[in-house]
């Protein structure tokens, strides 16, 4: 691996040790002062600012959301009527939620981003599933800038980052650049590890995560936040009991998909764990870098693990994994793998075609009994050198399949969902609900 960064907060101290570098271009040295990107963690960020204005009383969590933004609008018109915050923030809303739009740099790129969602298809009625959706954290950083009448970045540097009295947390490239700085890596032609050719994504996805950058320390400091009840180290009331506590509440159950998700809260994932015991948190990932964090409330325990690059879920394994065990007494579950011995198929509910803006996913069954997926990217993903891929897929768990080769340091669990009225499933999911192409 390239660098890494980790920070634990376990009887009210703070731990923290990094080791690498931060570019393998530059070779300058990570050390517990770097701050590297923490991806799609940043939407914990962007929940805590909606929960402030929730206890501003300034917010309603199930009121529709156009009562905030009138102009809001998705491809289904009825559900642009009913989707509220709530559903937003459990990811529940059910319009599609994988769009990277750039709309420039400037303080309206959110504002124009939220502008341009009008043709979303609508994959299924606000509330009836978990799909991941990154475009729904954007909406609710927008909501957050009307709310508190403040652009994004500025928002979360003054309600969130200073009241902690957080150093080092940079929303953009303009602060991270003050600081030591991590680059992503991503494969290289010769096998190893090279820095990636840009450092961020664009800054309309700021809300759901495509920049928010810090130190291992200021992550857990957040997370210590929220462990005290929202109040900051030095007493500061950074959230209300009530917002803190509304996260750990169940809001929605996720397909088994390996991932080890069993639920999500507001904002927050719930995690399965063998031993009885809440563990929440989130990961993130972005240019050749990734991000992992989970807390134990009932321990006072909060682990983050910061990377750019490498084997960063094998790394999260033995890093994350261990801390929470040793410090919370819970085991959290591994990746998933191919069973030894997979129990026959039969396609007939799996097989078809699913669609959305990034891939056309085929499932189909071969006369030998072998089930196979097929992977065409498109759009953004094929933009960014995604090429066509086939895996086989075995059994794994009542209606879930599992992929048996590796990709991207694991094996992907597909989860097949609902009835399209003949007996197939309505949606593949794996995290994201892909809805069958009707024929």
């Amino acid at each position: 691996m390239p660098g890494a960064s980790v920070a634990v907060l376990a009887d009210g101290q703070v731990v923290d040790a990094a080791a690498g570098v931060l570019s393998r271009a530059t070779g300058v040295p990570a050390t517990t002062d770097s701050v590297f990107q923490i991806g799609s963690i940043t939407k914990l960020w962007t929940t805590a600012l909606v929960l402030r204005a929730v206890d501003d009383g300034a917010l309603d969590l199930d009121a529709p959301l156009r009562t905030y933004l009138p102009g809001f609008r998705v491809g289904d018109e009825s559900a642009s009527a009913a989707i509220t915050t709530r559903h937003l923030l459990s990811h529940t809303a059910g319009f599609e939620g994988d769009v990277f739009t750039d709309t420039g740099r400037g303080d309206d790129a959110v504002e124009r981003y939220v502008d341009s969602l009008g043709d979303l298809p609508q994959l299924f009625a606000p509330g009836a599933l978990f799909s991941y959706n990154n475009a729904g954290f954007v909406v609710l950083g927008r909501l957050a800038e009307v709310l508190h009448g403040l652009p994004y970045d500025a928002a979360l540097t003054r309600l969130l980052a200073e009241p902690l009295g957080l150093t080092h947390v940079s929303p953009s490239p303009y602060e991270a650049i003050l600081h030591r700085a991590a680059v992503g890596h991503v494969p290289g032609p010769d096998g190893g590890w090279t820095p990636a050719p840009v450092w961020a994504l664009a800054r309309s996805n700021a809300p759901a995560g495509s920049m928010l950058a810090m130190r291992a320390r200021d992550l857990v400091a957040f997370a210590g936040m929220h462990l005290a009840g929202g109040v900051a180290p030095d007493g500061t009331r950074v959230l209300s009991e009530a917002s803190v506590a509304a996260t750990r509440q169940v809001q929605v159950a996720v397909p088994d998909t390996g991932s080890g998700e069993a639920a999500w809260g507001l904002g927050w994932s719930h995690y399965a764990a063998a031993e009885a015991g809440a563990v929440v948190g989130h990961d993130g990932g972005t240019v050749g870098q990734a991000a992992f964090l989970r807390v134990v409330p009932a321990a006072g325990v909060a682990v983050a693990l910061l990377t750019n690059g490498g084997d960063v879920l094998g790394l999260a394994e033995d890093v994350v994994g261990h801390l929470v065990h040793e410090l919370a007494g819970v085991t959290l579950p591994g990746r998933p793998v191919p069973p030894s011995a997979p129990g026959p198929v039969d396609p007939g509910r799996y097989a078809g075609r699913y669609a959305d803006s990034l891939y056309d996913l085929a499932v189909s069954g071969d006369d030998d009994g072998r089930v196979w997926l097929d992977r065409t990217p498109k759009g953004m993903a094929a933009e960014l050198g995604d090429t066509p891929a086939r895996t086989e897929l075995v059994r794994y768990a009542a209606d879930a399949l599992i992929s048996v080769d590796e990709a991207g340091g694991g094996h992907t669990v597909y989860a097949f969902v609902g009835d399209d009225g003949a007996g197939r499933a309505a949606y593949l999911h794996h995290g994201r609900a892909v809805a069958r192409v009707p024929g």
